[in-house]
């Protein structure tokens, strides 16, 4: 878990900071089917992930130039870049 000297300078909205609260003051209980439901969720984020289609585009090269330098701009591999 974090500590709270790496989460301290984020600005949070009063929901967040409720939700922050209650969950420091042990508010909270672990569901009685948890690794069941945790289970549940890494097989759907796992599907969601997914790479399972390719496609094939048509552009200029001068857009392909544009695209690749923002991504490098971004730190992103240019087959990644999405807008």
């Amino acid at each position: 878990m974090r500590n709270k000297e790496n989460i301290s300078n984020i600005i949070l909205d009063a929901e967040e900071k409720a939700l922050l609260e209650s969950f420091e003051n042990d508010e909270w209980q672990r569901i009685k089917n948890f690794e069941q439901e945790k289970h549940i969720a890494q097989v759907a984020v796992a599907n969601y992930l997914k790479k399972d289609t390719r496609i094939n585009i048509r552009i200029s090269s001068s857009d392909l130039m544009r695209i690749k330098q923002k991504a490098a701009y971004e730190g992103l591999p240019y087959q990644t870049l999405y807008f």
